[in-house]
């Protein structure tokens, strides 16, 4: 290449040409070879002979958003299906700062210690600015994160409703295909909206803090009707006497309510999730609810109830990405908000339009 620097008016201004480019350093080096996509068949062998890896890939699949790998997901949960609905699914939620997931070490540990085999589903706030999620509940499991016979998964919520990751469903069947018997959901905490998580588990655990103000929620109804058990942790030094204060009071709340649809009577129970006092009385609880409701049949009720609830939502989900996802109802939507800026339409009339729109093109 010529510099027009060089020439013979510009004096005093040379550009060197440069050196010639020198040979690879590492002459071993080979172009990366494209990573090898398996197949449904792949993954379910491997899910099936408790392949840690295959699982994991499996339930990045799930989670991921991109179209192309949605149908081979949809292929292995269907495969992983069969194999499925033989483990104890318990959802396990509370105010931030409650202990969640130091609770779930410690629930997780004795768990093993009987010989069962765990699956944790971490689900982790993610911001409504960036996006983006920490995923840093593995790191409170110290001694659970280490077990061979522990399969802990932090997902984002995304933004789904009762800080429930949209995909945990699925992700359940698969991690019961891989033969963990027991399925922990860990919520974000955000105290409401939580039949996300109750629509998916067996049993509602919730946890409590005491000499917080936390025992006044006791009289309100919504997440109080919906737990199985309720457990206030931290209940170890001078902070003992508060706990059986908060126990009674919340005791004394639960008979205001009618008694729930499985016939069980929720019992509140004080423990220490940090320094292991009362995890073995609160798993006696939960395998005395389990027996309890699977002698009356209310088990199997309820998770009939539960495939029907996710039918519905699996529809209302389909329908809501079709219609967003249609570029002529997107470009209707910039100028319908237009139209609500200027004040030419109502929010209702607007909705209208694009609904009746969206219904025409499906025609």
């Amino acid at each position: 290449m010529e510099h027009p620097e060089n020439d013979e008016k510009y004096k005093g201004l040379i550009v060197n040409k440069g050196v010639t480019q020198p040979p690879s350093v590492n002459p071993y080096l080979k172009k990366r070879i494209k990573r090898k996509t398996n197949s449904a068949e792949e993954y379910v062998e491997g899910i099936l002979s408790g392949n840690r890896t295959m699982l994991s890939k499996a339930v990045t699949l799930v989670e991921s958003s991109l179209p192309e790998h949605h149908e081979l997901a949809q292929s292995i949960i269907e495969k992983c299906l069969p194999h499925s609905g033989n483990s104890i699914r318990v959802g396990i939620t509370g105010v931030p700062g409650a202990g969640k997931s130091t609770s779930i070490d410690s629930f997780g540990m004795h768990l093993l210690k009987n010989g069962h085999k765990l699956a944790v589903l971490a689900i982790d706030p993610s911001s409504e600015r960036s996006k983006g999620s920490i995923l840093g509940d593995k790191t409170r499991m110290e001694r659970l994160s280490v077990e061979q016979d522990a399969f802990i998964r932090p997902s984002p919520s995304a933004g789904s409703l009762g800080g429930v990751a949209r995909k945990t469903r699925e992700i359940i069947i698969l991690c019961e295909a891989a033969g963990f018997d027991y399925i922990l959901v860990e919520t974000v905490g955000v105290g409401q909206s939580e039949i996300a998580v109750h629509s998916m588990v067996d049993f509602f655990l919730l946890i409590q803090l005491s000499g917080t103000g936390d025992e006044l929620q006791g009289i309100k109804r919504g997440i109080m009707e919906m737990a199985d058990g309720i457990v206030i942790n931290k209940a170890d030094g001078d902070n003992i006497a508060k706990a059986k204060i908060a126990k009674r009071q919340l005791q004394n709340a639960l008979h205001l309510f009618p008694l729930p649809e499985s016939g069980w009577t929720p019992e509140v129970l004080t423990y220490s999730g940090y320094y292991n006092i009362g995890i073995e009385e609160i798993w006696d609880m939960i395998d005395r609810y389990i027996k309890f409701v699977k002698d009356n049949g209310y088990f199997y009720q309820k998770r009939n109830e539960q495939d029907k609830y996710r039918m519905y939502e699996t529809i209302n989900e389909h329908l809501r990405n079709s219609f967003y996802n249609d570029s002529e109802i997107a470009a209707l939507l910039l100028k319908l908000e237009d139209d609500l800026l200027h004040a030419r339409k109502s929010s209702y009339a607007a909705a209208k339009e694009a609904l009746e729109r969206y219904s025409q093109l499906q025609k």
